[in-house]
Formats: C-alpha cells, sequence, structure tokens
C-alpha cells in the first residue's frame, strides 16, 4: 500500500512555473496606486497624474488582476490601502524613485547629445521666442530646434515626448491639460486695436456694441487668442459680428488688418512694436497669459532649466521695453461709427 502524500507547506517558495508566468508590472500602474495611496482619493490622483479618473481605475484594475488581490479600499469617504496594498506600496515607491532618476539621467544624456527640442505657439515666437533665440549665445551656447505651432499642438508634442519644453498661451482657470503641467511665465491679454489712419485711434475707448458690431481680423478658431475671445463673449452671452478675415498667424493679421485699414484682435504682446493703436472697450477685456509647458512627471534636466532662466530674463527685458499703450486720457471721443469696418464715412463723405 502507498504512502499518502504530504500537504505542501505553506511557507514555500511558489513553483517557478507560477512566478515565471506573471507579467512585470506597469510604472504607471504603480505611480497610479502610490499617488492615490498618498492622496486618499482617485480624483485627486487623476489631478496629480494629469489623468482622467477612468484611467486611474483601469490602471489599478490591472494591477490588481495580476497580485490577485484588493490593494485599495474603497468606501465613499475615499480610498485606503488593504494589506496587501501596504506591502506592496513601499516597494513601488522605491521602484518609481529610482525610475525618475533614470529618466533624468536619459533626458541629460539626450540634451547633451542633441538640440533640445522647442515647441512654441505662433504668438510665444512672434513675442518672445524669437528675441530669446537671437540673443541666446550672449549667455551660453544651447542649440535648439524650435517647432512653431498653435497652444494646443504645443502640449500634444510635450505630453507626447516629441518635444522637451513648450512655450503657449493659455486662459487663466482652463482645465488642466494631461500630460503636461504649465509654469506662468507672462501675463498678456488680447486686445482690440486698429492701424494707423482708422477713426478709432482718436477714441479714448468703445462701448461693447460697437466691439460686437465691426467685423474684425481674427486669428484662426484653433488659436489660444481666437479661443480666449470666444470663451469670454460665450461666458458673457455676446455674439460678435463674423469675421472680416481669419489669419493662420500673428504676422498674417497685422498684414491684413493694415491692408484693409480694419480694427484686430490681437495678444497685445504680438502687436508691441507695430503701428498699432489698442483701444480699450468698455467694460470687456480678454486676458490670458503665457506659460511653461513641460512633462507631467519628472524635473527638467540641466540644460532645460538654463533654457527656462533664458525664458525668464528674456520676459523681464521685454516688459521693460512694452511700447504698446492705450490711446491718453486727453484722446477726443466720437460718436458711435457706422460702418462695417469701424472707419465711419468713406473719404468721399468726410
Amino acid at each position: 500500500m502507498s504512502a499518502k502524500p504530504s500537504p505542501p507547506d505553506p511557507g514555500a517558495e511558489r513553483p517557478a512555473a507560477v512566478t515565471r508566468g506573471l507579467r512585470t508590472p506597469d510604472v504607471e500602474e504603480l505611480r497610479t496606486l502610490c499617488a492615490a495611496a498618498e492622496l486618499g482619493s482617485l480624483g485627486r490622483a487623476a489631478v496629480r497624474l494629469h489623468a482622467s479618473q477612468p484611467a486611474l481605475s483601469k490602471r489599478l484594475a490591472n494591477l490588481e488582476a495580476l497580485t490577485g488581490t484588493r490593494l485599495l479600499e474603497r468606501s465613499p469617504h475615499g480610498v485606503k490601502l488593504t494589506p496587501a496594498g501596504r506591502r506592496l506600496y513601499p516597494e513601488a515607491r522605491r521602484l518609481l524613485e529610482q525610475s525618475e532618476r533614470v529618466r533624468e539621467v536619459i533626458a541629460g544624456i539626450a540634451a547633451s547629445e542633441g538640440p533640445i527640442r522647442l515647441a512654441a505657439s505662433h504668438s510665444a515666437t512672434d513675442a518672445l521666442v524669437g528675441e530669446l533665440l537671437g540673443h541666446l549665445n550672449e549667455h551660453r551656447a544651447i542649440a535648439i530646434e524650435l517647432v512653431s505651432a498653435n497652444s494646443t499642438t504645443v502640449r500634444d508634442l510635450v505630453a507626447d515626448g516629441r518635444a522637451d519644453i513648450g512655450v503657449a498661451a493659455s486662459r487663466p482657470g482652463h482645465t488642466p491639460y494631461p500630460g503636461v503641467r504649465e509654469l506662468t511665465l507672462a501675463a498678456d491679454e488680447v486686445i482690440c486695436a486698429v492701424p494707423p489712419g482708422h477713426r478709432w485711434t482718436r477714441r479714448r475707448r468703445i462701448s461693447i456694441q460697437e466691439f460686437l458690431a465691426v467685423p474684425m481680423v481674427m486669428r484662426d478658431p484653433s488659436s489660444n487668442a481666437r479661443w480666449t475671445v470666444d470663451s469670454v463673449l460665450r461666458e458673457r452671452g455676446l455674439v460678435a459680428a463674423p469675421p472680416l478675415v481669419e489669419a493662420g498667424t500673428p504676422s498674417a493679421a497685422r498684414r491684413e488688418a493694415l491692408a484693409r485699414r480694419a480694427p484686430v484682435l490681437l495678444a497685445r504682446s504680438v502687436l508691441d512694436g507695430h503701428d498699432f493703436t489698442e483701444v480699450p472697450i468698455d467694460g470687456l477685456s480678454f486676458p490670458r497669459e503665457y506659460v511653461i509647458v513641460l512633462p507631467a512627471v519628472g524635473e527638467p534636466p540641466e540644460e532645460i532649466r538654463a533654457l527656462i532662466d533664458h525664458l525668464r530674463r528674456q520676459v523681464r527685458i521685454w516688459l521693460r521695453n512694452r511700447p504698446l499703450s492705450a490711446p491718453s486720457p486727453a484722446a477726443i471721443t466720437f460718436p458711435t461709427d457706422r460702418h462695417d469696418n469701424g472707419e465711419g464715412p468713406p473719404p468721399a463723405e468726410r
């Protein structure tokens, strides 16, 4: 009669065939677990990681499927680690810290081996970045590869790793963009301005009704300048006249306004130094700002930090030298203009 086999030892090591079949956990899954545990909420973790809450829930579900057990206890008050989660958390945290060090080393190597890939919005290039690149080597030689696009594309390029740093326009209070974080660089504003000879050059200001009635040269709908204006008007329940022209870049908008002797809606920063007069609008403004755009995770390497310092230095110079200003209080106020481009009667009628 054969002997009955003894039961397996609970403390024995798992068979190699079982452990070998487990996949390696994804770093983003571990990052999600740690953020949720530290903040006590998936919603707050989503904000920190610049991701949607459903995306984080999916990562956690994948990690829990890998471990075969719950790692977080969920309740109406938030989340907290289970015993299994507490066992995994310190190891996950150590791995993430090491991952960040590796990422920073790789970023430093990449920056030293090739040019910094800088993405800038059209307005930022016109107002700040072009001038910066012209004077960069006066302080320190930094190789730059510049891509100019609209502000949304700049954020996409940085989030996808196709750009190392970005400079873009941003409307205050906008929804955070996944995959990037933003540092305020300078305040700006979209303004109404007119070229020389336009009747509004002698106006102290115009009314909202005048502003809404006159077709103007505007940026294209994908630009931040246009989005800023449209958002403010929508919030106020206002509807402007259809654009006279939609221009793809600030320089194209300036050319169109000069050629048509028409008002233009552009950022103050891209009208500085050009022959335009700002015309304030009673009770209406379109504030925005320029921001530095960085990847959501990790600290920038030395070369990127040096470029940020140069950008901030350039902003200080730019702010000191801003020539554009609104008309003086002594400007003459004229009656409401009657014609579509805001110029009043044509020359023969004056």
